[in-house]
């Protein structure tokens, strides 16, 4: 069975000579469990958007679920990547309207980033923040510049210390029962949409307000979340410390899974 497939197809050597000078799509990540996706239906839809935002053309849920089942064959657990991309879109001809081409890599699933992590602010807004898109250097380059100050990964804030995001996650800070999400361009996480569907059954309610790095002191703890780590407590940002919360950090790792997955 092979692992990795463009349209349910091994790759031909000019498909990887694409991927491997051009750096335009989309793409998507997320665990199988039990043969589902947990919060699958907002991994279609935002490649569908991205697909008809980035190339002109929607990509189609049948056409992605087809995929994913050719790809998966008959494993139930998996960690899935999808990814949308055309040859027909380069520097120099970027301007074409087309159906993407779909790229499934199928791996095992991967551990949580972390049971906690300390984290550097960098000045830091990334491009086309609301798309999960393949340009990753930043962010890759960010993560390697924190761990190498002795920090566990980075977060982005603007020029202004506006609190936007993680390098692969979402923050959310915590004030009593209330989980404050920062109002900033950045990707709408899955993870995160899901913590949301579930807080009132665990007791936590929500709201979004820009969150700048002067105001910590507000917050009670701060966590990071996406596809393969529910919840993680972040214990520090920079000089400043947070509790570690396990009581509401388990909450929201309840309210998350109280999302069951989707089948394909």
């Amino acid at each position: 069975m092979t692992d990795f497939l463009i349209d349910g197809l091994p790759p031909t050597e000019a498909d990887l000579r694409y991927l491997a000078v051009v750096n335009y799509g989309a793409y998507t990540s997320f665990r199988i469990e039990d043969a589902g996706v947990r919060g699958l239906d907002l991994h279609l839809a935002r490649l569908d958007a991205s697909a008809i935002e980035l190339f002109g053309e929607p990509v189609g849920e049948d056409r992605l679920r087809d995929r994913m089942r050719l790809a998966l064959g008959d494993r139930r657990e998996a960690w899935v990547r999808i990814s949308l991309f055309s040859p027909y879109i380069r520097a120099r001809l970027p301007s074409d309207r087309v159906r993407p081409q779909v790229m499934t890599v199928i791996a095992p699933p991967p551990p949580p980033l972390a049971d906690s992590v300390r984290v550097q602010p960098q000045t830091y807004v990334r491009d086309a923040a609301h798309l999960k898109h393949t340009a990753t250097f930043p962010l890759i380059r960010a993560r390697r510049l924190a761990i190498d100050a002795g920090f566990d990964d980075a977060l982005f804030a603007d020029a202004d210390g506006l609190i936007s995001e993680g390098s692969l996650w979402n923050i959310g800070f915590l004030e009593g029962d209330a989980v404050v999400w920062p109002e900033a361009p950045m990707l709408p996480g899955v993870a995160q949409a899901l913590i949301s569907r579930g807080l009132a059954a665990v007791g936590l309610t929500e709201r979004h307000a820009p969150v700048r790095l002067t105001d910590l002191d507000a917050f009670d703890a701060a966590f990071l979340c996406n596809s393969a780590t529910p919840a993680c407590p972040v214990t520090a940002i920079g000089d400043h410390v947070f509790g570690a919360a396990p009581e509401r950090i388990d909450r929201l790792a309840r309210a998350w899974s109280s999302n069951r997955p989707q089948p394909i």
